[in-house]
């Protein structure tokens, strides 16, 4: 069966037992639902608050569990496990804690951030050095050093971007910074500060934050909400929850939607905690991934001066089972392209253009934390139809870059970088 044919086959099935709907929502809450309905992103109707409680006869629990088992096995089976076949995963450098962002230099060196505050340099899986210069950051649970980008004329110039939790500026506690150095062998010099965010605040939560150049030269980059979603995300005069642009030295576009306002690098806003960010090759717009709360992971594409709703709109619940927003959708507001329920907690994010992988080639993966996997999202032309996981049990998936050698890399919490390679 293929993958649209199978997910259409789930939404027959749970429409079916929309009577039974209340178990199917118990094994959402307890995460003990089998992987293959998880990963559908149709499930929504499912979901249901934990407080709600109707008994319901042992005739019924059988029937949904038959559902389950039977997803699990015309689904779960075929698709992803087809796919998986082809490829294997084959480290290519082990014992990173925490590894963020990787980039490839001209001369085939990877940097890679660590999240504790160093960029090392691998060649031929082995770490050669440590980059110096590296400002302080602030680690905590989810702040630190974070992505890593280059400036597309890097060869002329040798500026590399970066963004990490900074405690400098206003307030204590630190916000998400965005900064460049120059890289002179081992060491960065001539550090600029491009923007930070404002307030500093003791959270420890939603720094984001991801970079992409466009075709254009403009820098991209998000920062969350900072945990304080009932204020930053919808208040343009507040850094957080938004997506921003910049020249390549921290000046601000003419064209930017929000010229006139405190905040002039916003560009778009209303988003949660992006961590996934990524040009689309053939249109070159930029896509985004963010974290939902309890389900509501979404994919987005940013457009000038747009509203994605976060918190007013979600398809996610509090993590108590209790809801918060107002609606799913809702004129005037951006709906994604793609949501999860429930979450997957999805980290990094590639097109693949590669030859290498004919049947990912011209979509999009993203990387799962929560259940450590690689998704593949099918594209058409701007819409994800199905997303599917391909590469099992690989680990918490921080990042998913394609290298100039065109193989597929992936960044793995607590062991290092993996890459994928198509078996002979």
């Amino acid at each position: 069966m293929q993958p649209q044919g199978c997910q259409h086959l789930i939404r027959m099935l749970v429409e079916w037992t929309l009577p039974f709907r209340y178990q199917i929502n118990a094994l959402f809450m307890t995460n003990k639902l089998p992987e293959p309905l998880q990963d559908c992103g149709s499930l929504h109707n499912c979901v249901r608050p934990r407080h709600s409680k109707i008994r319901v006869r042992t005739s019924k629990r059988f029937v949904t569990w038959v559902v389950v088992l039977l997803s699990l096995s015309v689904c779960g089976q075929s698709v992803s496990a087809r796919m998986a076949e082809n490829y294997e995963v084959v480290d290519v450098v082990t014992d990173l804690k925490v590894p963020w962002g990787l980039v490839w230099l001209p001369d085939g060196d990877m940097l890679v951030s660590e999240r504790a505050g160093t960029i090392l340099r691998i060649r031929d899986g082995s770490v050669v050095g440590e980059i110096e210069g590296v400002p302080e950051v602030h680690n905590n649970s989810q702040g630190g050093l974070m992505d890593l980008e280059l400036h597309p004329d890097f060869e002329e110039n040798n500026w590399l971007y970066f963004s990490y939790a900074s405690q400098e500026g206003e307030g204590n506690g630190s916000n998400t910074a965005i900064a460049r150095a120059r890289l002179a062998g081992d060491t960065l010099k001539d550090y600029e500060l491009l923007y930070k965010a404002s307030p500093n605040t003791r959270g420890v939560r939603h720094y984001g934050s991801r970079l992409e150049f466009d075709r254009n030269g403009y820098l991209y980059f998000s920062v969350g909400d900072r945990g304080n979603r009932d204020r930053n995300p919808q208040d343009l005069a507040r850094d957080g929850g938004k997506v921003y642009r910049i020249h390549d030295d921290g000046r601000i576009p003419e064209n930017n939607p929000f010229l006139e306002l405190v905040r002039p690098a916003v560009y778009s806003g209303g988003h949660r905690n992006p961590q996934g960010m990524a040009m689309h090759p053939k249109t070159g717009e930029i896509w985004i991934h963010e974290h939902g709360p309890r389900g509501g992971d979404e994919v987005n594409i940013v457009r000038a001066g747009q509203n994605y709703g976060w918190p007013i709109l979600s398809h996610g619940i509090n993590y108590d089972g209790t809801g918060f927003a107002k609606s799913k959708t809702r004129k005037g507001y951006q709906s994604p392209i793609w949501y999860w329920v429930p979450s997957i907690a999805p980290s990094g994010m590639a097109f693949v253009t590669s030859d290498l992988y004919p049947e990912w080639q011209d979509h999009l993966l993203v990387g799962s934390l929560k259940f450590g996997y690689l998704v593949l999202c099918k594209l058409e032309r701007n819409k994800v139809t199905h997303a599917i996981p391909v590469v099992r049990s690989i680990g918490r998936v921080r990042n998913v870059r394609q290298g100039p050698d065109g193989m597929i890399y992936v960044a793995i919490d607590g062991q290092g970088i993996k890459r994928i390679e198509p078996k002979s």
